[in-house]
């Protein structure tokens, strides 16, 4: 679908334009003045109901109308909102994975994990999380049943877009699970809520989930099966890896285990016919659309250099690594922006296999250790995402601007891991079949394989680190560490984390990053998270 998908940004008419103050409120607040709510005039012909889903997955890719100055939220950078760089932000800035060199307001402040409800870089990705709900909960206010009826369409194409319903349901399911596991509680906002002016109720961390939870188990019949619906498009087994993921997580989400509710879905998701890439570098290059990595992809975001231009997503991943003597040219751009690099606890994670492919180290002129994280060169960079295909070309914008690099979201190598996890931690699953997991990846990566595999402590360490260096940069990191028991606390320290140089403790209220600060003024039934 990438083609297809991006042909119709240009025409797509789910996207309005706010100011970013109003724009923070849409997951207090039901839509209203402040919002652009499209009618029906824009399912008005056949083809209107898909080019309207193709918005929806867009919002995942665009920041706006243009790569620059038509954002759909202002107020802030428009590549700063968008919605991958915006999670990744959150997701891996705060950890042991990331530093970064820039004085851009206060993002400094999410690696020393010192950060605000004034936050803007929170603000921006709660407002985007608040967008693509909106645009959802818009879809399917205009393709219910009485309304598909009154318009005339023909059987085979109601058919099809009781499919895209479900797809639009996933990609509501899917960003409230980011609200769930970033800022907790909310507002559960839906296609039956009130157009009008109106302050919904809080909704607790509990009653979200629950919420997720039904919305995909009653989407999954409704999805096509694995490996069966266009590119870009998700199938079942998105959403069994969803609903999997949110059950590993369910001890940190409501306090109860359920490992074993994830690991059947997990097993599915196994069994759906995704296949490991044999090369674990291509899995990021500009031509993961049809390189083989694509085939290990269950659900990744189309970008292109050309139809989709962002200053976010694979292009601030492909840019911002790059500085020092690092040949721009390598990684198919015109120039690094000198920015993100790592720190030496995630490099120590490969000290027993220097030659594991993961381990994407770029270390001419760079420091190991980090004395001042504004300076580039202190800290190894890291050369995962590349706007070159394969065989060396760059990618379709020829300028070297932006990036044709896929995010993947899900992969099978994920998949992977998380039932070793179940195995491991959750004492669910087969511990052979789980260390079998485990190998297939080191294999790939020319890593050493392991002998053993432990449902203890040991073999805990073993998986977290596993997913370090298998899934590093891709957004899970954090989320990972608090499973763990590793983000806050000093149980786990990193370079400038409590921004010291060697480490420190932080507060476990950190665990969830605080409503911001204008959600709560306009909505005061909100609650605040505890300790901001």
């Amino acid at each position: 679908m990438k083609k297809i998908q991006i042909k119709l940004l240009g025409i797509s008419l789910l996207l309005c334009v706010m100011v970013f103050s109003s724009c923070t409120d849409d997951l207090s607040q039901a839509p209203a003045s402040s919002v652009a709510v499209p009618g029906e005039q824009f399912f008005s012909t056949p083809e209107s109901y898909k080019q309207n889903l193709a918005k929806l997955y867009a919002g995942f890719a665009t920041s706006g109308q243009t790569a620059a100055g038509s954002p759909d939220i202002s107020g802030i950078d428009e590549g700063e909102s968008q919605y991958i760089r915006g999670i990744w932000l959150m997701q891996e800035l705060t950890t042991d994975e990331a530093v970064i060199a820039w004085n851009d307001g206060t993002i400094k402040d999410l690696h020393s994990q010192t950060w605000t409800s004034l936050d803007r870089f929170i603000t921006a990705t709660f407002a985007r999380f608040s967008f693509q709900i909106v645009n959802c909960n818009e879809f399917l206010r205009q393709t219910t049943d009485a309304k598909l009826a009154s318009r005339g369409l023909d059987a085979a194409l109601i058919a099809e877009i009781k499919t895209y319903r479900a797809e639009a349901r996933f990609i509501r399911a899917f960003t409230y699970w980011h609200l769930i596991d970033m800022f907790g509680g909310g507002s559960l906002v839906t296609e039956d809520s009130p157009t009008s002016f109106y302050y919904p109720e809080y909704a607790s961390r509990a009653e979200l989930y629950k919420f997720v939870d039904a919305e995909l188990t009653a989407i999954i019949p409704e999805l096509k099966a694995p490996k069966s619906n266009e590119a870009y498009r998700v199938d079942q087994a998105a959403a069994w890896m969803l609903q999997a993921k949110l059950y590993m997580n369910a001890k940190v989400y409501i306090g109860t285990d359920n490992y074993a509710g994830a690991l059947p879905l997990i097993t599915k998701v196994i069994g759906s016919g995704y296949t490991l890439h044999n090369n674990y570098n291509q899995l990021f290059f500009a031509d993961n659309d049809r390189n083989g990595a694509q085939n290990e992809f269950i659900f990744a975001i189309a970008f292109d250099g050309l139809r989709t231009q962002t200053f976010g997503g694979t292009t601030f991943l492909t840019h911002a690594p790059v500085g020092g003597t690092m040949k721009a040219s390598e990684f198919g751009i015109n120039g690094g922006w000198a920015g993100i690099r790592t720190t030496s606890a995630f490099v120590n994670k490969f000290s027993e296999n220097t030659t594991d492919a993961r381990g994407q180290f770029y270390t001419d002129g760079q420091t190991k250790e980090i004395a001042d994280i504004g300076t580039f060169t202190d800290g190894y960079a890291i050369q995962k995402f590349r706007n070159v295909t394969v065989n060396g070309v760059q990618g379709s914008d020829k300028s070297g601007d932006f990036s044709d690099s896929d995010f993947p979201m899900f992969r099978l190598a994920d998949a992977y891991l998380m039932y070793a996890e179940c195995a491991v931690v959750g004492k669910v699953g087969d511990l052979g079949t789980a260390r079998g997991y485990v190998n297939a990846l080191r294999t790939r990566a020319n890593a050493s394989t392991i002998s053993a595999l432990t449902a203890d402590a040991a073999g805990a360490n073993l998986i977290l680190d596993e997913r370090a260096k298998e899934l590093h940069w891709e957004g899970h990191r954090r989320t990972d560490l608090i499973r763990f028991g590793k983000f806050t606390g000093g149980s786990y320290v990193w370079p400038w984390k409590g921004n010291v140089a060697g480490g420190a403790p932080t507060q476990a209220f950190r665990n969830l990053f605080p409503i911001p600060a204008t959600a709560l003024a306009s909505n005061n039934k909100l609650k605040q998270n505890p300790g901001y």
